[in-house]
């Protein structure tokens, strides 16, 4: 079947557009280091294998499933039920947990795994504190075990979940208020207009929040390697640096892409037939109902324990830290620090956004099965370890630099040196294979939401392709465009292995310095670069919530 369609497109290359010919070879471009990790595949690998099935394969498979399980139930609960709150109710503070719910999304998941530990591990102040009054040894009493699989999961739930309570929050909001309120006059009450109305419409949404989460789930390292739990990207780590083997490491590399495949598939394939037409046509004013007393609290509480669990805590413990380090640590190495973090992240943002707008009006616009298949290969990207993009990268431009220079050597008598590699093109470009696919999947289900039709009236008055993208979709999405350019922001930020891998010599960001100092346990010193992190993304955080709220029509 798969043959077939390739074989039609391959015969509809002489009838293709300039917009179908540039949307392959953009897509063929990116697609380099996915190439590089598959084909890792087709080449023998010498006696470890069969060492890894005997070992560790199958806790890498098991925890990683654990994870995953655990990290998405844990995700929706705390995404999705106050993304409804804070949309349809007033509450107490309702109007400020709009967006300080979204606040643990800059908090990198290893400095929050390096908190909790020191807080509440045996040697921790809860523990001493909880030993001195009873007078119990360690062994007399149980305490939960931070470093654990299950510690994983809660560290992972507790930063992660943003993205769906971006995206649940962004289609509660695009809702027609008018199918609200027919539910209600049929007889529904507040929680079966939203269990059998607002959440299979938000379904879309949802599950490209949760399908994010996942992904970013598989490729986290740090979280996983502290706190001693073998999954695929330790496994991957392990046997790169323990075993020098990097062949190997690629394959479990392309093994875990495979399940992102088959989840993706039947992901797309489970919301093939829905239709996505439910945003409001008319300027219909969101009037949230107001909750009193124990409704009042109850809201409250749902609302704020994960921000107060996945921010506030970690942050304050990072906060009383950081006031005994910060004379020493804001000299002008820090705020060289600050600026070439800022930069690299609003330059890969706003590229990623752009190349998601042009994919996935390329894609929508075309029939060509080898269009779509190369927008998805894509999206396998950010489900990669870094460090593994990093060598899938780094591979084919060394290459081509050391092609360069020894054919100029040869002919001409001079050298051309590393033009591309250790330059901050191939860090970028790295970051863009492994977020471009935050950005495309929010680009592609807003664009889902906007009917063919009204592309096919603008081309009859003569409109091209990009008077079409900028004057009918980018103002209908402005609330999802500005959305996938914070999750990228915030995402690259965080972004560690590829840029310990990959940036240029005496180039460093606030990410890579505050876990040289994390893992080195100097958890004083890391808690200042660390906080300016969590700083950079708060102010795009409050900015994308407030333009989501007025991205509704008829907001005034």
């Amino acid at each position: 079947m798969i043959f077939k369609k390739f074989s039609e497109s391959f015969c509809s290359l002489l009838k293709f557009s300039r917009l179908n010919l540039a949307l392959i070879l953009l897509a063929l471009f990116f697609c380099i280091p996915i190439v590089i990790v598959c084909g890792s595949l087709f080449f023998p690998a010498k006696d470890i294998w069969p060492h890894l099935i005997d070992t560790v394969l199958t806790d890498y498979i098991f925890n990683s499933l654990v994870l995953l399980i655990g990290v998405g139930f844990f995700s929706l609960l705390l995404g999705v039920i106050p993304a409804w709150l804070v949309t349809m109710y007033q509450f107490p503070m309702s109007r400020y947990l709009e967006w300080a719910i979204l606040l643990p999304m800059s908090m990198p998941a290893y400095i929050i795994a390096y908190s909790y530990t020191g807080v509440f591990d045996a040697a921790g102040p809860v523990q001493t504190i909880m030993r001195e009054l009873t007078g119990w040894e360690y062994n007399d009493y149980w305490f939960p075990e931070v470093r654990s699989l299950g510690g994983a999961i809660t560290m992972l739930s507790l930063v992660l979940y943003p993205y769906v309570y971006l995206l649940a929050r962004a289609s509660f909001i695009e809702q027609s208020i008018c199918v609200l309120e027919v539910s209600r006059t049929l007889g529904c009450n507040a929680m079966d207009a939203f269990r059998r109305v607002a959440l299979p419409l938000a379904r879309p949404a949802i599950i490209v929040g949760l399908s994010l989460v996942l992904m970013e789930t598989l490729a986290d390292y740090g979280t996983v390697q502290y706190f001693g739990v073998s999954a695929f990207t330790t496994g991957i780590f392990r046997t790169w640096f323990g075993m020098d083997n990097s062949l190997v490491a690629a394959q479990l590399s392309a093994i875990l892409l495979l399940f992102v495949a088959v989840f993706l598939y039947l992901e797309r394939r489970s919301r093939k037939q829905l239709a996505f037409n439910h945003t409001s046509n008319r300027y219909s004013p969101l009037l949230k109902q107001k909750l009193k007393n124990s409704s009042a609290f109850f809201a409250f509480v749902i609302c704020f324990a994960p921000l107060l669990f996945g921010f506030v805590l970690p942050a304050s413990f990072l906060g009383q830290w950081a006031i005994s380090t910060y004379s020493e640590a804001l000299d002008i190495n820090f705020y060289i620090l600050l600026l070439n973090s800022l930069s690299l992240a609003f330059i890969t943002a706003l590229l990623a956004l752009v190349i998601a707008l042009f994919l996935g009006y390329s894609n929508r616009n075309s029939r060509l099965f080898i269009n779509r298949f190369l927008v998805r290969f894509i999206s396998l990207g950010y489900a990669i370890p870094g460090t593994v993009i990093a060598v899938g990268v780094l591979i084919p431009f060394a290459w081509f630099d050391n092609s360069l220079d020894e054919f100029l050597t040869l002919h001409f008598n001079f050298g051309s040196g590393l033009l591309i590699s250790g330059t901050l093109f191939i860090l970028i470009f790295a970051y863009l294979v492994r977020f471009l696919a935050v950005s495309i999947n929010t680009v592609e289900a807003a664009l889902g939401k906007i009917k063919l039709e009204m592309d096919e009236v603008a081309k009859t008055t003569g409109m091209s392709h990009v008077r079409i993208m900028r004057r009918i979709h980018v103002p209908i999405m402005r609330g999802s465009l500005l959305t996938a350019l914070l999750l990228v922001f915030v995402d690259v930020l965080k972004e560690l292995p590829a840029t310990l891998i990959l940036r240029p010599f005496n180039f460093n960001t606030l990410a890579v310095r505050t876990f040289e100092l994390a893992n080195e346990e100097r958890l004083a010193e890391a808690a200042v670069p660390a906080l300016a992190i969590v700083i950079a993304g708060i102010i795009p955080v409050i900015m994308i919530s407030n333009s989501i709220s007025r991205s509704r029509p008829g907001y005034e």
